[in-house]
């Protein structure tokens, strides 16, 4: 975790504790979803935790970061279901450094496709650049047996 002064000029510190005008798709005890303000495909929402945490490297072998990220999977999942249901195509996943635009973690939450189609460029999965997939994280950050 930051300290205030970093969390105070962080934009999406200040959306999870409602300090902006962001609407909020969906608020809980952990997390706080929202529309992508660039959008890539038909449909584009961020979730973020409440707590900032700067970037997927700052996650670990923990249960509590697994169950946030599988928290922040499931939310992405039903608001999309809710939202874009005539899509067959869903996308989830984080920007890793140096490729993330703002340091606090956010989940990318696409009902595909890709509008326009080039933006899929933003989102590709090159070995341990750019790009990873929800469900790839989770398995990096899965708390050994010992853990449990």
């Amino acid at each position: 975790m930051a300290g205030a002064a970093a969390t105070s000029r962080c934009i999406f510190c200040q959306i999870a504790s409602k300090s902006s005008s962001t609407t909020l798709l969906h608020t809980d005890e952990k997390v706080v979803a929202f529309q992508d303000i660039k959008p890539a495909a038909l449909r584009h929402y961020l979730v973020i935790p409440l707590d900032h945490i700067p970037t997927v490297n700052d996650l670990q072998r923990r249960p509590e970061d697994y169950s946030l990220v599988s928290h922040m999977l499931e939310v992405g999942k039903t608001l999309l279901q809710r939202d874009a249901p005539q899509c067959h195509q869903y996308r989830f996943g984080f920007h890793q450094p140096p490729f993330n635009s703002v340091n606090h973690l956010h989940l990318h939450c696409f009902a595909l496709p890709y509008t326009p189609r080039w933006k899929y460029i933003k989102y590709l999965s090159v070995g341990s650049f750019g790009f990873i997939e929800a469900e790839k994280l989770l398995e990096k950050i899965k708390p050994l047996p010992s853990q449990l």
